[in-house]
């Protein structure tokens, strides 16, 4: 029998933020496992920390989302969003589950060339498109989504020296209700840029007018908001048809969709209280069903989601480096997972759980990574058992934006493996190493040689 532990009396200071009317939880169960395979031995075979990507957590979250949609709306197409995570082995998940792909740069549209997608299945957004992108989106027969005036007149000066004729849509940002509006990207609807530059486009005679696209926003927590934008869309496509004579055939409603993420500061859990996939379906295509659509032409709607399909595929498994307390006599425990590789510590309180069996004791924890700065702040109140140096954790939900903005800063970027449908691991991004950053420097050669 193995001598138990002692643990001194201590008097706790409660700070672990705002309580509700359900209580405050203080005891979680060890996360020892990730789809069947041993915390302990990927970190012993891949090192930590160690991104793991669920496959099986992906496919079924897709099917949700598109089970969602489907059931309600006859015409329906997913478009995977490559900024929110754009490792190979990932998109071509999505894409194996029927999703085209959204890109919001050269370099993301190359990829998903490489990728394998047809070029026809390629959304091109964003407002940085270089002339020789335009040239090659329109080559390839991609949907270009046009972001402001002086893209339509590049693309407009392009068709003077080729034969192709561009596929396009126009952004249209608008007031549904949720402050700040984003109103940086594409036309406003509101005040008439929206309808100012549909007639250029019309007019033109030049381009294919083949669809209308908005992103209302990140992480949205109305539903309504999209019913909004659907509604608004659906007035610009109809008084196009009655205009013109022509018929859209897409409306593209982006992405923001909220995963279960828990934002920072917010009352409750997001798992309880984040719109679901049935709400932002209920709401988009009860609205473009209700509006005055001819029933033959109804157009097909375009979902550009990212992280509400991703981010609960994620883990980030870390050790403890050491345990602190400070001035005031609070306990900080110091993982090796900086602010550089979960940077979306920023606005979420993630989840983390101890990768091995612990007592019934917690306190109030305020969690560091290694980095060298005072804002690397992973956790800044946590109820947590008390950790001992070498033991792992996980932290969950974080599939989104931490594999497309981590920084190699201070510390080089870890391996990353996918866990696939049977069980078996893949590597599929090795870890840096010091050729990766260095092997793209150049050393003037003044500056080779010195003396100390």
């Amino acid at each position: 029998m193995d001598k138990l532990r002692y643990e001194r009396p201590v008097i706790k200071k409660l700070e672990t933020g705002m309580p509700n009317k359900f209580g405050l939880r203080t005891e979680y169960a060890p996360l020892t496992h990730i789809d069947g395979n041993a915390v302990k031995d990927l970190v012993k075979e891949y090192g930590s920390p160690l991104y793991v990507i669920s496959e099986t957590t992906m496919r079924s979250t897709i099917k949700k989302a598109k089970k969602a949609f489907t059931t309600r709306y006859p015409k329906v197409q997913f478009a995977w969003s490559y900024k929110t995570n754009y490792l190979k082995a990932v998109c071509n998940v999505f894409h194996q589950e029927g999703s085209w792909a959204e890109v919001v740069s050269g370099f993301e549209y190359d990829k998903a060339l490489g990728n394998g997608v047809d070029g026809k299945k390629i959304i091109f957004n964003g407002p940085d498109k270089s002339e020789a992108d335009l040239r090659k989106a329109i080559n390839n027969d991609s949907l270009i989504h046009i972001d402001h005036l002086d893209e339509l007149y590049t693309i407009l000066e392009i068709t003077e020296t080729t034969d192709k004729r561009p596929k396009v849509a126009i952004r249209v940002n608008m007031d549904t209700g949720i402050y700040p509006i984003w109103d940086r990207f594409g036309f406003n609807y509101e005040n008439g840029q929206a309808w100012d530059a549909l007639n250029k486009i019309m007019r033109s005679g030049k381009l294919d007018l083949v669809g209308l696209h908005c992103h209302i926003g990140t992480f949205m927590l109305a539903a309504s908001a999209y019913a909004i934008a659907a509604g608004k869309l659906a007035d610009l496509a109809i008084g196009i048809e009655q205009k013109y004579n022509h018929s859209i055939k897409y409306i593209d409603l982006g992405g923001g969709f909220a995963s279960k993420n828990t934002l920072r500061g917010a009352y409750l859990p997001g798992s309880d209280t984040n719109p679901s996939f049935d709400d932002f379906a209920e709401a988009i295509t009860t609205t473009l069903l209700n509006s005055n659509f001819k029933n033959n032409e109804l157009p097909t709607l375009i979902l550009e989601t990212g992280r509400a399909l991703i981010d609960d595929a994620g883990y980030l498994i870390g050790s403890v480096i050491a345990n602190k307390r400070t001035s005031t006599g609070k306990r900080t425990t110091i993982i090796d997972v900086g602010v550089n590789l979960l940077f979306t510590a920023f606005w979420y309180e993630h989840k983390m759980t101890p990768a091995q069996p612990f007592t019934h004791y917690t306190e109030t924890t305020q969690v560091f990574g290694p980095l060298c700065m005072n804002i690397d702040v992973i956790r800044e109140n946590i109820d947590l058992p008390l950790l001992n140096k070498g033991d792992q954790v996980v932290i969950s939900t974080i599939g989104a934006y931490n594999m497309t903005q981590w920084m190699q800063f201070i510390t080089l970027r870890p391996n990353v493996v996918m866990i696939d449908t049977n069980e078996k691991v893949h590597l599929i991004r090795e870890n840096e190493k010091m050729e990766t950053i260095s092997d793209l420097e150049k050393m003037p050669e003044h500056l080779k040689n010195f003396e100390l």
